[in-house]
């Protein structure tokens, strides 16, 4: 074939496609971390998926409209970091067609150079040893081989033949990797794609992957507050405090009796001190009478009292008011008597998976909850909604897993309705700290973002999970099926028992060197269990506050979030 045009590029694009998705288990299979760890085959291919059905419907298109057809599909569609990244590739792919109705060899060749320069400029930190530089290496050997006498299938041999030479260099690039014995996944994923794309220019048909679904949000039953309606959900009050000289002795000043006062008042406390600054979330259903009690020790910086009833209220509202107007967009209504939501000055939206977490990043003041995290990356669409629905003017966005922060970057990146600001929140940990400190009363972004960042940066995120594979990881000889204790990237600790492993990455943490910690119970953790390792844990560490909260969230059995 001497020239490539959109019908041929959108075949091409189906059989990528489908390659992939018949070998995504294998793909996710060399995931180094042994959990659960973002699913890379899954995500690289509803993210090409998602570009191959924007393209379905092309016939006799030209090759760049196909092209942008399908960027423009991956871009929203894209999931975890090597689906943004391939996403990406193909976007500086579809800059190099432009004004292209079809291309040669050499055209094609330098369009896929395109496609190198996108992807490098889209991470902000490149890492060697990635799909990154297999897709770089496989493009230069591949462009220079090309003669004036190349066909496509002679490009794409070279191209297949550089991939997989430097699929198997990327453990000497990454220790990671080398440990571990496995090739980058990514990679190996790309690999796959561009296979099934050789294949197509072969006339070879392969059977077409249905997308997978993920799963869908469950909407929260509740009633709307009306004046026969008890108030159930209580406030949700939080508040700064400046300890006062005038009125309290700070170095007399007893942390832990007051939150001894706030569990007798209410639930779901969370309090510490940094220096004279004393920071309190509560729910409670009187909150005037904690606020007269705590200004016997200072002055209130920042006040937030919030109907948690008329939080969930607005929410349901939300989806009605979305209704009516889809209704309307199709001409079911003219649209009188539409009342406009109120546009505002700041707006927060969180990652979070778990309908327990969800509910707790609501009380804390998230305007949205894009569901995801580990294993479940939400895709660029997933964020565009959140925004529309927060509908503000700066919009702060909370990733809380490294695996989805290029996806909220690209969200941003497309939005241009709000100023999208992207906090780089690694944990549940750091994205709560982050949320509950969050003070907007300078109005300057940049102010607001640097605070924010420095009250992620002392959280420590512990977790506790199944192994779904051996390893040997940190020096800890990790087995099949049992529990591991880990921070980041750094396994701690392997046993057999849940309990033990919950207890022993608490000692391994030095949990009784911080003023607070979190326990957040998974969704296969029995209430019994969670209030024994609760009980433990406070009788071991007296001088630290302990709070549960009942997160369901999966592939973590617990969280321990230490402040």
């Amino acid at each position: 074939m001497e020239v490539l045009n959109g019908n041929t590029f959108a075949s091409m694009l189906r059989s990528g496609a489908a390659m992939l998705g018949e070998k995504r288990e294998e793909v996710n299979d060399l995931n180094v971390f042994p959990i659960p760890d973002g699913d890379t085959g899954d995500n690289m291919f509803m993210t090409i998926d998602s570009g191959n059905t924007e393209v379905m419907s092309y016939d006799n298109s030209s090759l760049d409209e196909v092209a942008a057809s399908a960027a423009k599909g991956m871009l929203l569609g894209a999931r975890g970091n090597s689906g943004v990244i391939l996403s990406r590739i193909f976007a500086g792919i579809s800059h190099g067609l432009e004004g292209c109705e079809q291309t040669d060899v050499r055209g094609l060749s330098e369009a896929f150079k395109s496609g190198v320069e996108e992807a490098y400029r889209a991470v902000s930190m490149p890492v060697e040893g990635t799909i990154l530089t297999v897709y770089k290496d496989a493009v230069r050997y591949a462009s220079e081989r090309v003669k004036e006498d190349s066909s496509f299938e002679d490009f794409f041999d070279d191209f297949l033949l550089e991939l997989h030479s430097s699929l198997e260099r990327t453990p000497e690039l990454l220790a990671v990797l080398k440990e571990s014995g496995v090739v980058d996944s990514g990679g190996a994923g790309f690999i796959y794609i561009v296979e099934g794309m050789r294949k197509a220019l072969s006339g070879e048909t392969l059977s077409s992957v249905e997308q997978m679904i993920s799963g869908q949000k469950k909407k929260v039953d509740i009633s709307l507050f009306t004046e026969d309606t008890e108030l159930t959900f209580g406030y949700c009050t939080e508040f700064l405090l400046r300890l006062q000289k005038s009125k309290v002795d700070k170095d007399k000043f007893d942390l832990n009796e007051l939150i001894e006062y706030l569990n007798s008042v209410g639930d779901s406390v969370v309090a510490f001190r940094d220096d004279s600054i004393v920071k309190v979330h509560v729910h409670t259903k009187t909150p005037g009478e904690i606020l007269n009690h705590c200004q016997k020790y200072g002055e209130f910086l920042t006040i937030k009292i919030e109907n948690m009833t008329l939080q969930h209220h607005e929410s349901v509202e939300k989806k009605v008011q979305e209704e009516i107007s889809s209704e309307a967009s199709t001409g079911g209504n003219s649209g009188n008597g539409f009342r406009k939501k109120v546009r505002k000055k700041y707006g927060i939206v969180s990652v979070a998976a778990g309908e327990g977490i969800k509910e707790f990043f609501i009380s804390l003041g998230c305007d949205a909850v894009v569901d995801g995290g580990q294993s479940m990356n939400p895709a660029a669409e997933d964020f565009i909604k959140s925004f529309d629905e927060v509908n503000a003017d700066t919009i702060f966005v909370f990733a809380n897993n490294s695996n989805i922060y290029l996806t909220a970057c690209q969200a941003a990146e497309l939005y241009k309705a709000s100023d999208i600001r992207v906090i780089d929140t690694k944990t549940i940990g750091e994205g709560y700290a982050a949320i509950s400190m969050l003070d907007t009363s300078s109005d300057d972004v940049d102010r607001i973002i640097g605070d924010i960042k420095s009250s992620a940066a002392s959280v420590v995120t512990g977790v506790v999970s199944k192994a779904n594979r051996e390893t040997s990881m940190d020096g800890v000889a990790v087995r099949e099926g049992d529990y591991i204790g880990f921070v980041g990237d750094k396994i701690y600790l392997d046993t057999e028992n849940r309990d033990e492993a919950v207890l022993g990455l608490a000692r391994d943490l030095n949990c009784g060197s911080y003023d607070v910690a979190i326990l957040i119970a998974g969704k296969d953790a029995t209430q019994e269990e969670a209030d024994m390792l609760k009980n433990k844990l406070a009788g071991e560490y007296k001088r630290t506050e302990f709070v549960m909260i009942d997160g369901k969230q999966p592939v973590f059995d617990y969280m321990l979030v230490l402040m």
